[in-house]
């Protein structure tokens, strides 16, 4: 092989390498980006919202080993909203403008769980804070609140029944509420995490929280661009 041959050989070899850099610079470009947009505001709706119900998510079944665990999940995430004070809690979900549906991990992968027809009262609740005072009662069970179609849920003739729900994670989901909320709306923001809705950390609702300040800068931040943009 001739050393003027060796040394066209050489060159391609550079040049193909110099696109093998391109591209993966191109990729881990692209996976910044990709990173940023996992981390994408949520709708602006969500800052301008005042009013959430909290629920629990549809097809929510009791744990044998804790029968109230999403109940007192329910009342927990309800006592951290009214802590943080932004919102005004509502007992129905037309009449909200979030929705925020709760389910209690079972710190398993699968756990033996009961279940029955939704009460059809919610007790009458007066709930006090430094920030805000909720006091009503819900008539009926929530749109959505159902356990139809459940592997196990309770039979027509209204009695509970046993079956078995998979999920060792707190679930916490936010929804847009009013009348098109629904048992198969699509959640705008959802958090699962062990521990998730344990009391009094309720990281869940604080991950939230902050999820929420971070819009409200990004948008800030944006109004204050256009604005700019307007009278440079």
């Amino acid at each position: 092989m001739t050393k003027q041959r060796l040394n066209r050989i050489c060159e391609k070899g550079m040049f193909a390498g110099g696109i093998l850099v391109a591209i993966v610079a191109v990729s881990m470009g692209s996976t910044a980006l990709a990173n940023k947009k996992e981390k994408a505001t949520l709708p602006e709706l969500v800052v301008k919202a005042q009013t959430v119900t909290v629920l629990t998510l549809p097809g929510t079944r009791e744990s044998i080993a804790d029968p109230v665990g999403n109940r007192r999940a329910q009342e927990d995430v309800e006592k951290a909203f009214l802590k943080w004070g932004r919102y005004q809690l509502m007992q129905e979900a037309f009449t909200a403008d979030l929705v925020i549906g709760v389910r209690k991990g079972t710190g398993n992968v699968a756990s033996p769980t009961v279940g029955g027809p939704p009460s059809d009262t919610r007790p009458a609740t007066i709930e006090t804070t430094d920030n805000a005072i909720r006091i009503g009662a819900q008539k009926g069970h929530p749109p959505g609140d159902t356990q139809s179609g459940d592997a196990g849920a309770a039979g027509t003739n209204g009695r509970a029944t046993t079956g078995v729900q998979g999920g060792g994670e707190d679930t916490l989901e936010v929804f847009i509420g009013g009348d098109g909320y629904s048992a198969n709306s699509a959640p705008i923001w959802v958090c699962r995490k062990v521990d998730g809705l344990k009391s009094p950390t309720m990281s869940a609702v604080e991950q939230f929280r902050k999820a929420v300040e971070e819009t409200e800068k990004a948008i800030a931040q944006k109004q204050k661009q256009q604005q700019k943009q307007k009278n440079p």
